[in-house]
């Protein structure tokens, strides 16, 4: 079986065994993915949009802004983006580590405060750790970042909630899923859906 046959014939059986929601045909196809990838139907109940997430994801794609994500395996998850378009990922980098070091933070809290002016007008995605969520969400607040959409789905027992329940309070377009579940899967999942719908598109 071809990979294209087993991919459609996932979706026949989520969109059988779907709930009945209140979606829009571009959240749902956002959704889907998410449960795509993870083979859990909860994000069906506990995805969260922004009004204006698709719009501002579709917006920042086109204009060929980057993506900013938390890990490597995030990053090795998008493969649907368009031509162009950068993935950041500070995670590994020397400066990041001297940095966290020096001011008490997690490497990856301190690699999103390294990438600000990459977020500028593009996506940041959190698919691991709730301390780069807290973050973002803090620079964002500081009016120091300025990202069209923040998916945000930190997963754990430790701020993972917390930090996703506070997402979903910032004016900021944004995707999240309340609760202690995400992950790189998901996130990278949500993106690669906005990516299909962009593709759609032109």
């Amino acid at each position: 079986m071809r990979p294209e046959e087993i991919e459609r014939l996932s979706f026949d059986i989520i969109d059988r065994e779907a709930p009945a929601l209140g979606f829009s045909p571009a959240e749902y196809q956002i959704a889907r993915r998410m449960v795509h990838a993870t083979a859990d139907f909860d994000f069906f109940k506990q995805v969260r949009f922004h009004p204006r997430a698709v719009e501002a994801g579709l917006a920042a794609l086109r204009t060929g802004r980057p993506v900013v994500v938390d890990t490597r395996m995030l990053a090795a998850g998008l493969t649907r983006l368009p031509a162009g378009v950068e993935v950041v990922v500070r995670l590994g980098e020397a400066e990041t580590a001297a940095q966290a070091a020096a001011e008490g933070r997690t490497r990856t809290a301190a690699a999103m405060r390294r990438s600000i002016e990459d977020m500028a007008g593009g996506i940041v995605a959190i698919g691991n750790a709730p301390t780069a969520l807290l973050e973002v969400i803090s620079l964002v607040r500081q009016g120091l970042a300025r990202p069209a959409l923040i998916v945000g789905l930190p997963v754990g027992f430790v701020n993972a909630a917390e930090s996703k329940a506070e997402l979903s309070e910032l004016a900021t377009p944004f995707i999240t899923a309340l609760g202690r579940k995400g992950g790189s899967p998901a996130a990278a999942a949500a993106v690669n859906a906005l990516a299909v719908l962009f593709r759609e598109a032109q």
